[in-house]
């Protein structure tokens, strides 16, 4: 195991969830030989998740989320395990860390829950050290768990190797399977990555989404050209052959289209991630709403990131412009950002997410069945554009 700065949002999330005093502070910085964490005799010493990045051999890039005891008390506690719910959307294996005693019913709760979430769980006995008869313990957990729990303890670091064994039989089953470009390319094809580089960017540097398609194209050795959008008729006359591909800022989504060579299947950046992060049939589906907005709807933007505001925002006055043009001036456009995301959306007639590459799959695709479930569409940056730009039928999807 090594520590790294593999980018969050691509990495297997772990969390380390139970009681307060249980250890799973303790076992983290075991995992990382590190004090990665506060750790403390008194219960309650985590208050908001620690998210820490390592690699984990053979998994690769995890994210390891420490988490306040689930059984935690009081007002100021009601609030941290507030943090652990929503660390719990974001988690793809969960370590549940026990101790010595019986199951509580908040236990066995958060057990059930994480059943329905269809989280894997990974029980573990922690503290070995301490007990008088592990094996006997381990063996009445068994029973009342339908699971046997590994034991472990994090002073004399026993059983952390049966942990990641663990880990990697119960890994997700498209964990490491899914690609940002899927089957809109092949191997070996040429592709042209259309890519303004507006003040949203970052100074020197490209955005996300950007760099991890165009090295997902590098991976499948594309011949790989790319151009701001103000550039692009001289690069496709550059060109002997059109491009197989081409793959664009949404914003600029209709002045490519109405540019590129017949040949050449068009998608966008967000396009992609749409099916990479999140649900890209729900996305499509959900965006024919747009057709029934009046200017008496209300339409939630959410934004992964957290930058400040900025001239030509996609999200802030790009989106919110389109909406209004097509419906009217006076409908109502909310925006949230970050992890910011109301458990309540019923207020909302549609919401417009953005591609999500600062989340992690299992993130998204949490905030997608929180919709579905109370009835709201949800569609994502590209497909929304593509849709208020007439051309969601004319793109590449998959």
């Amino acid at each position: 195991m090594s520590l790294n700065r593999t980018p969050r949002a691509n990495s297997l999330h772990i969390g380390f969830f139970g009681r307060r005093n249980s250890g799973k502070s303790s076992l983290i910085n075991a995992f990382t030989g590190q004090e990665t964490v506060l750790v403390s005799e008194y219960a309650g010493t985590t208050t908001d998740p620690v998210y820490k990045s390592m690699e984990i051999y053979p998994i690769g890039p995890c994210v390891l989320i420490d988490t306040a005891g689930f059984d935690d008390e009081g007002p100021v506690g009601a609030l941290r395990v507030k943090k652990t719910r929503e660390a719990m959307e974001k988690t793809d294996l969960a370590i549940f860390v026990l101790e010595g005693s019986p199951l509580l019913e908040v236990e066995k709760e958060w057990l059930s829950e994480f059943k329905k979430k269809q989280i894997p769980v990974i029980p573990v006995l922690n503290k070995a050290d301490l007990i008088r008869a592990p094996e006997a313990v381990c063996s009445y957990l068994e029973d009342s768990l339908g699971m046997k729990p590994i034991v472990v303890s994090s002073r004399t670091k026993n059983g952390l190797e049966q942990i990641i064994t663990a880990l990697v039989r119960n890994l997700p089953e498209d964990y490491d399977t899914k690609t940002i470009t899927g089957g809109i390319v092949k191997d070996g094809e040429l592709v042209l990555l259309v890519m303004p580089q507006d003040i949203q960017a970052p100074k020197g540097r490209l955005i996300l989404p950007q760099v991890q398609t165009l090295r997902e194209l590098l991976d499948k050795k594309c011949l790989v050209l790319c151009v701001t959008a103000d550039k692009l008729e001289q690069a496709l006359n550059a060109l002997s052959s059109p491009p197989a591909v081409i793959i664009t800022d949404s914003q600029v989504f209709k002045t490519v289209y109405e540019k590129k060579p017949a040949e050449s299947k068009l998608t966008s950046f967000s396009v992609l991630f749409a099916a990479y992060k999140g649900d890209l049939n729900y996305y499509v589906k959900s965006a024919k709403a747009i057709d029934s907005l009046t200017e008496n709807s209300k339409v939630l933007i959410a934004e992964a990131c957290t930058h400040v505001p900025l001239d030509g925002d996609i999200g802030r006055e790009k989106i919110p412009k389109l909406l209004r043009e097509k419906v009217g001036k006076k409908i109502t456009v909310e925006l949230v950002k970050g992890n910011d995301f109301p458990q309540d959306l019923t207020g909302y007639d549609l919401i417009i997410h953005c591609g999500g590459c600062m989340f992690n799959r299992k993130y998204l695709l949490s905030r997608i069945e929180r919709a579905a479930r109370q009835g709201i569409p949800m569609t994502n940056y590209g497909v929304a554009i593509a849709h208020l730009t007439g051309i969601l039928d004319k793109i590449s999807l998959n």
